[in-house]
């Protein structure tokens, strides 16, 4: 059976009036939406099933006091006026995972022994779950504000402790209820003839 194209007012909170966010109201979110957050971006495709990203949510101001000192200077009021900050990492031994994952061959031996690939394959990976990562919370309601102003290295030293020395920062991603009177005018896009080519 064929499956519907969603309506507009889908696609306008999906994509078309969707903006990235740097003011918020002052209005909490609630963990188990983001519960549900991750929930619903964990079932999009990735290569072999692999789901290589891991999702730090900062939701206290001490929490996110200590991702400050590694942020770009304009990015520091973005973070502190976010609900909810979310460091999206990449998990360089998600190929541990396979066995469960992607039981149908052997998918761990595709990586082990095979730094470059594993690193290419959840880096690519992370990314296309980070964008179903922002498509899943405005479909929840939640408004996001993507930020790569940052150092990973930084990020990595201070969150990710030996336990979990074998993530990498992938992006930063602030949630919550965007505050639409400090919007600046939407930029421009490029054309389906400037971007695309049917061959």
């Amino acid at each position: 059976m064929d499956k519907p194209i969603l309506p507009d007012s889908v696609l306008n909170q999906l994509f078309l009036a969707a903006r990235t966010y740097h003011y918020w109201q002052d209005k909490a979110v609630d963990d188990a939406l983001l519960v549900r957050l991750y929930d619903l971006a964990r079932m999009a495709p990735t290569s072999v099933n692999s789901n290589p990203l891991r999702v730090y949510f900062l939701r206290t101001p001490e929490a996110k006091a200590r991702l400050l000192p590694a942020l770009d200077e304009g990015n520091v009021r973005k973070v502190e006026g976010a609900p909810v900050t979310a460091i999206l990492a990449y998990d360089r031994r998600f190929h541990d995972q396979l066995p469960d994952l992607y039981p149908h061959i052997n998918a761990k031996a595709l990586f082990v022994g095979n730094e470059p690939y594993r690193e290419e394959t959840a880096f690519r990976n992370s990314s296309l779950q980070g964008g179903y990562f922002i498509l899943a919370a405005r479909a929840l309601g939640l408004d996001c504000g993507p930020i790569s102003g940052f150092d990973n290295d930084q990020v990595d030293h201070i969150f990710f402790g030996e336990q979990d020395r074998h993530l990498r920062s992938n992006f930063i991603c602030n949630l919550g209820y965007g505050d639409d009177e400090k919007l600046r005018p939407r930029g421009a896009r490029l054309s389906f003839d400037t971007a695309c080519r049917l061959l």
